[in-house]
C-alpha cells in the first residue's frame, strides 16, 4: 500500500531545498508565478532542467500555452516575497521589482540567479506535471545567501 500524502510531505521535508519563484506569462499577457522547490538540472548538453507544477496551481495553464518560464533562485532576504507567490489569488507582482526578459516571463529583482527557459517536453505525473526545458539564457546578477526550507520551514544557510 502506498504511504500516505502528509507523511510523505513530512519525510521529504527532510531533504533540504532551495527556494525558487517560477514565472510564466498566459498568452493574453497575464503574468504569473509560484514558489517552488521541485527543480533540478538535468543535462549540460543541451542545457536542460525541469519543473514540477502542481496542476491545480493558478499559473498552471501558462505551462503548456506560451511554453516558457524563469526560474528565479531567491537569496535568503526573500523570504516574504516567497510566501507571496506561495498562495493563490492575490496580485502578486503589485509593488514587486521585476523586468520582462527575452522569453516574456518576469525576471525578479534581487534573487541570486534567473533561468529563462522554453518547455521542450510535458510529463504527466499524478498531481503534478512535469516540465523539461531547454535552457536560454542564465545570470547570476547577486551574491548572497540561498533562501532554504527544510521540515516545513524557511532556513537561511551558515557560514
Amino acid at each position: 500500500m502506498p504511504i500516505e500524502k502528509n507523511e510523505l510531505r513530512r519525510i521529504m521535508g527532510h531533504f533540504a531545498t532551495g527556494v525558487t519563484i517560477i514565472t510564466s506569462v498566459r498568452s493574453s499577457g497575464e503574468l504569473h508565478g509560484l514558489t517552488a522547490n521541485a527543480f533540478t538540472s538535468v543535462s549540460l548538453v543541451p542545457p536542460l532542467l525541469l519543473i514540477c507544477v502542481d496542476k491545480k496551481a493558478e499559473s498552471y495553464p501558462c505551462f503548456s500555452e506560451t511554453k516558457v518560464f524563469t526560474v528565479n533562485v531567491l537569496s535568503s532576504d526573500q523570504e516574504a516575497l516567497s510566501r507571496r507567490f506561495a498562495v493563490s489569488g492575490g496580485a502578486k507582482f503589485e509593488g514587486v521589482s521585476y523586468r520582462i526578459g527575452a522569453n516574456g516571463a518576469p525576471i525578479l529583482e534581487g534573487g541570486l540567479a534567473y533561468i529563462e527557459c522554453n518547455v521542450t517536453q510535458e510529463i504527466d505525473a499524478g498531481d503534478h506535471t512535469v516540465y523539461l526545458a531547454e535552457i536560454q539564457q542564465a545570470e547570476t546578477p547577486h551574491e548572497g545567501k540561498p533562501l532554504l526550507f527544510f521540515r516545513g520551514g524557511y532556513r537561511e544557510m551558515g557560514d
